[in-house]
């Protein structure tokens, strides 16, 4: 049953500075409940808080040696986690394992023993649900704005146009053959055809091969545009 006390500062010109000597004296004050040695002291100095706890260098060697009823002691929740839901599938783990998580910014009570728990495990389930939510929305806005710039977002290129380029400066140049052949489908397709027999009348006037889906496809997007 060991006592460690974990510190961060994530820039150097901050190591010799206030942070790191208060972020120490609050969790040394904590730790005097829980043993009477001088706990192990695990310091990340000039480490960005978005670098993983287990693979910082201290905090690795704090995640390998932690056992069954050892304390772990930080003065806020950002000084070991990279983020809430980080924070959330951590303390749970370690709950799990029997570890006690101390932060005194909630108090000197283990976060994973007693009722603080649950307030704080939903606290920061919200908060990592608002974090995804967040992400997904950022990635669909990247997509649609990199579409609309004619950027191309991944895969092949749809009928109509080719890629040029490659990695995050790829983008979609129409084909003219393509566009035309597109420009019949739909006008095929307000006369009531159906997609199998606009691919066929496509394959005959432009010598294009494409299936049915693909003719699918090419409406459904020249819809959108």
């Amino acid at each position: 049953m060991a006592v460690y006390i974990y510190t961060r500062v994530s820039t150097t010109d901050q190591i010799d500075g206030t942070s790191l000597d208060e972020q120490l004296r609050k969790a040394k004050g904590a730790a005097m409940m829980y043993s009477a040695e001088e706990p192990v002291t695990f310091t990340d100095a000039g480490i960005s808080g978005s670098i993983a706890l287990a693979d910082r260098p201290e905090g690795r060697k704090l995640c390998d040696i932690l056992q069954p009823n050892d304390t772990v002691i930080a003065s806020k929740i950002d000084r070991l986690f990279r983020s809430a839901s980080d924070a959330l599938v951590t303390s749970q783990d370690w709950k799990a394992r029997g570890i006690l998580l101390v932060i005194t910014e909630f108090g000197d009570k283990p976060v994973t023993e007693n009722g603080t728990a649950r307030l704080l495990f939903g606290i920061l389930s919200m908060t990592a649900e608002f974090e995804r939510e967040l992400i997904r929305t950022r990635v669909r806005e990247g997509r649609a704005a990199k579409k609309a710039k004619g950027g191309h977002i991944g895969g092949s290129a749809p009928f109509g146009y080719r890629k040029v380029g490659a990695g995050r400066g790829a983008y979609l140049e129409p084909v003219p053959t393509e566009q035309a052949a597109i420009a019949r489908m739909v006008a095929m397709k307000a006369e009531g055809a159906s997609l199998r027999a606009i691919a066929a009348q496509i394959e005959v006037e432009f010598d294009l091969k494409v299936s049915h889906v693909a003719v699918r496809n090419a409406l459904t997007r020249a819809a959108a545009i």
